[in-house]
Formats: structure tokens, C-alpha cells, sequence
């Protein structure tokens, strides 16, 4: 794989059996006379931030595996707001709907610059109902992203803007280093949390007040859990 980054998008050809992260994706359980199935190129893409890797409602060319970056998930609100569904993480599968109705059902915008590996829907339809192996990861994918937004719609999407933007802080933490958080855009938040930007950074200001959390940039993007214990209790 050639690292190459631009603003929008780079296509290339994917190197599945040495990925990096092959144990979190779709072709964890492949082997290689499921490899040799594989007929048409899967495309190595890098999105910068605010990149958008499809639109909602746009015809599907493929499902998207998040090797590295966060990406959000957005839909338009009857009133024409804007919402964020869900934010998905490296080892996620990125428009898994398509396989079912060969169109994506939310807008998948890069929050920070995002390397994507794109893989043609043939090439999954193909795969599905050749290798079992393959099948089943389908499935389980598909009942982890169920559960993923069931979590997000329960953990969210209740209580008090300070419970929101506590769960937020929990939920966004770093896999390698759980005791960091991220957070991102004030505006993106509010529509993650469904409150005000203006509530979101209240409420940050008084979560650092009370020591649950310690800024690490001027940007206000990553913060140190300092009281776990607290931000549980909100």
C-alpha cells in the first residue's frame, strides 16, 4: 500500500492478507481460497477531515472497513437539521445497509482524516455465498452495528445535557490509551447530543471544573479522564 494522502480521496489497491488490522475486519476469517475468490480490486482510500465518503440516499458502489480516523454518520431531520447518528471507529463497517438495498441510508463524513478500504459490492455478494467463513462475519458485523446504535441512541439521547456530554466522553475513549478522550467540533457535538453547542461547552467548562476531565490542546479536542468515577455518576 502506497501512502499517499490528498484532500478527498486516493484510490489504490488494497493489500488484504497483510493488513494491519485484518483481526477487526470483514476478511479476519478469510483464507486463501477465499482470497483467490476476490475478482475485482479493493480500493485503498484516505478521506481528509470534513471529507464526505458518500451522501444519504446515494446509489451504493461499495461497503467501506475503517482502518484508521473516526467518521460520523449524519441524517437530515424533517425540519432540515442535520443529526449524527452514530461515529464509527477503526475495525467498523462503513454502509453495511448497501448490501441489502444497494444505497446508503445516512451521509459517512470523515471527523478526522480517515483510511478506508473500499470493497465493491459484487465482490461481497460474490463472497457471501461462496465462503461461510465470510457469511458469518457479515453477520456478526451486522449485529455489532445493531447494537452499536442501539448503545448510541440509549447512552446519548437521555437525560441531561451534562449526562450527554459525560456519556460522550466515556464512549469517545481512546482504545489504546482508555484514560484520553476526544472530543470534536462543538456544533458536531450538539448534534450528537441533540443540545446546543453553546450547552456543550457549558457543560465541558464545568466537567473541568469539577475534575473530571483536563484539557490536553488549546483546541479542546482531547482531554484526560482525571475522575472516572464522576463522569459515571452524572
Amino acid at each position: 500500500m502506497i501512502p499517499i494522502k490528498i484532500d478527498s480521496a486516493w484510490k489504490g489497491t488494497s493489500d488484504c492478507r497483510n493488513c494491519g488490522i485484518r483481526d477487526m475486519v470483514l476478511f479476519a476469517d478469510l483464507n486463501e481460497q477465499d482470497f483467490g475468490e476476490i475478482h475485482t480490486p479493493i480500493d485503498d482510500m484516505v478521506f481528509a477531515p470534513d471529507s464526505a465518503l458518500y451522501t444519504e440516499g446515494q446509489t451504493a458502489v461499495g461497503v467501506f472497513t475503517l482502518r484508521k480516523g473516526m467518521v460520523k454518520l449524519v441524517r437530515a431531520t424533517a425540519d432540515g437539521r442535520e443529526r449524527i447518528v452514530r461515529v464509527l471507529r477503526p475495525g467498523d463497517v462503513i454502509g453495511l445497509e448497501a448490501l441489502a438495498t444497494a444505497r446508503y441510508d445516512s451521509e459517512a463524513i470523515a471527523l478526522v482524516e480517515a483510511q478506508v478500504c473500499r470493497i465493491p459490492l459484487s465482490v461481497l455478494h460474490h463472497l457471501s455465498a461462496n465462503s461461510p467463513r465470510l457469511h458469518k462475519r457479515l453477520m456478526q458485523k451486522w449485529q455489532q452495528a445493531l447494537k452499536d446504535a442501539d448503545d448510541w441512541l440509549a447512552d446519548l439521547n437521555f437525560g441531561s445535557a451534562r449526562q450527554r456530554v459525560a456519556a460522550l466522553a466515556l464512549k469517545m475513549r481512546d482504545p489504546d490509551q482508555p484514560g484520553i478522550t476526544s472530543f470534536f467540533a462543538r456544533d458536531d457535538m450538539g448534534a450528537m447530543l441533540d443540545i446546543k453547542l453553546e450547552t456543550v461547552s457549558r457543560e465541558i467548562s464545568s466537567l473541568v471544573r469539577d475534575g473530571a476531565l483536563k484539557p490536553c490542546d488549546k483546541q479542546g479536542r482531547r482531554y484526560e479522564i482525571t475522575n472516572e468515577v464522576l463522569l459515571q455518576r452524572q
